[in-house]
């Protein structure tokens, strides 16, 4: 017997996303933190949709829409004047429950888990750190230093480096971090303010090479300030003061600050490491990949990776697959964070780049040129779904398979709204199940209850096909709500077929 199931390094986000799912599926955690208490400032603001929507399993969404401010529209300054406003409007209107941009402070993110958490019994060990680890090939033993300065030792069959870009599980495992480090430093102010660009709306500023933007948070004349420096002021970024940078922000963007509640300045990386996983170690979040905060991506990336990863834990402690399902967490998380830390990277340069050709593109063809582009509706939903992460697939993936209508395997299910329903609503479940859209096979509903696998019946309408579904076929669905397999057949003997070659036991294991 071990001491716990998964031994979760580091309390951020990640770590704690990944700490509720695995307790609400049955899986024994314990999860440790060096820091003597939660954060109470933070960098990472935007919860994006895929995220909202993956929290209902939790029964957390309702509670992040409320506490945070939803943005309305992005507004691009130029000469100390709005140059242009991108609306959001109804996009994603269709795509998605919850189509905006949502503002949630890392810092009251935390203390929400960290609630949510202790509801379960789990308590976050604080002030306890990981030394070291080893891998016994059959489990992991972890040294570990308590508040008191004294060493213990903590038996795990995995552990989960949550722990950042000095992940310590990273360095036991040795997997590098190669990419590089950004020039400019960044700062980072919450402010009490006033002016035309504290009006619940996001605002850039493009006249420099500089980055700079006003994000809205919850509150009347509460705001973030974010920017870059890249002068002599970089190279003495430590000694930095709130007075140093904000010249820009007041008459550039007529922003009035009454209060600076918090100011930090920090760099910035673009690296992701080789592999996620190695033995009985796996990296999660800022451990694995960091990257500009272009796109307000991080964040979610990081609980993205602890969705995909605890069901899957959870199956293998269960004994219903062995150990190589594990595998597939590095094959579907990968590429996705290479790819992100890519496009961040090129956004930001483009940000920041240096020289007329730059500031001519950002200052005079950009304010113009944006808004003509957003008005297409194809090109504010392609952008609404990269953003927001629910174009993220899984499609060649070693669990994907198949193909019905427009979805195929590895896809997230296609959001679809009627009257004052959705279809998303039995995914609040953390287990697998079946969507058929349409009618249902007598023989499918036989088998799906001698496997303990809820079937989900939509009568057909047309909205169904518009959304890319297939009438009567069936679609298999994962724990973490994507699809696992799409079937045109609608027959059980696709399912059994699946399950068998991933290796997966479905069925409830026989009593000892």
């Amino acid at each position: 017997m071990t001491d716990t199931d998964v031994l979760i390094i580091g309390a951020g986000p990640t770590g704690l996303v990944l700490a509720l799912w695995l307790t609400k599926l049955g899986v024994r955690v314990r999860i440790i933190d060096k820091t003597a208490e939660p954060g109470t400032t933070s960098r990472a603001l935007a919860v994006q949709a895929r995220t909202l929507e993956l929290y209902r399993q939790l029964d957390l969404t309702d509670a992040v829409v409320a506490q945070g401010h939803r943005v309305p529209a992005v507004n691009l300054w130029v000469k100390g004047e709005a140059a242009a406003r991108v609306a959001f409007g109804s996009v994603g209107s269709d795509l998605t429950p919850y189509p905006f941009l949502h503002m949630f402070p890392q810092d009251q993110h935390e203390q929400l888990l960290i609630e949510r958490l202790e509801a379960f019994g789990v308590m976050v060990e604080r002030r306890t750190e990981l030394i070291r680890f080893a891998d016994n090939g059959d489990g992991i033993t972890a040294r570990l230093r308590g508040p008191d300065g004294g060493e213990f030792d903590c038996t795990a069959a995995y552990i989960a480096g949550c722990d950042g870009a000095r992940s310590i599980v990273r360095e036991g495992i040795g997997t590098g971090f190669p990419g590089g480090t950004y020039r400019q430093v960044f700062y980072v102010a919450d402010v009490d303010a006033a002016g035309p660009a504290v009006n619940g709306d996001l605002h850039v500023d493009l006249d420099e090479a500089d980055f700079l933007g006003v994000f809205p948070l919850a509150g009347q004349g509460k705001a973030r300030l974010i920017g870059t420096v890249r002068d002599q002021r970089a190279a003495d970024a430590g000694n930095l003061t709130f007075n140093d940078v904000s010249d820009r922000a007041i008459t550039h963007l007529k922003v009035k600050v009454n209060k600076v509640n918090w100011f930090s300045t920090y760099h910035v990386h673009h690296r992701v490491t080789d592999h996620f996983r190695k033995g009985r170690a796996f990296l999660l979040g800022d451990a694995a990949h960091i990257h500009s905060p272009a796109g307000g991506q991080g964040m979610n990336t990081g609980i993205g990776d602890a969705i995909n990863l605890a069901w899957k834990l959870a199956t293998v402690t269960a004994g219903r697959a062995d150990d190589n399902l594990l595998d597939s967490y590095e094959a579907e998380r990968i590429g996705f964070a290479r790819r992100l830390v890519a496009t961040t990277d090129r956004v930001f340069s483009f940000a920041t780049a240096e020289g007329r050709i730059a500031d001519l593109l950002r200052t005079r063809i950009a304010p113009l040129l944006i808004p003509k582009v957003a008005a297409f509706s194809a090109v504010r939903e392609y952008l609404f779904r990269t953003v927001s992460q629910v174009m993220l697939n899984y499609r060649g993936g070693p669990l994907s398979r198949g193909t019905a209508g427009h979805v195929q395997g590895g896809d997230r299910l296609p959001w679809v709204r009627i009257d004052d329903a959705d279809n998303f609503a039995s995914l609040a479940g953390m287990d697998w199940q079946v969507h058929v859209y349409g009618t249902a096979t007598t023989e499918l509903a036989a088998w799906c209850a001698a496997h303990n696998i809820p079937l989900h019946v939509f009568g057909w309408r047309s909205e169904y096909e518009a959304a890319g579904l297939a009438r009567d076929a069936l679609y298999l669905l994962r724990p973490d709500t994507y699809v696992a397999l799409a079937d045109d057949s609608g027959a059980p003997d696709a399912l059994a077929r699946y399950f068998q070659d991933q290796g997966i036991r479905v069925a409830p294991l026989p009593r000892s």
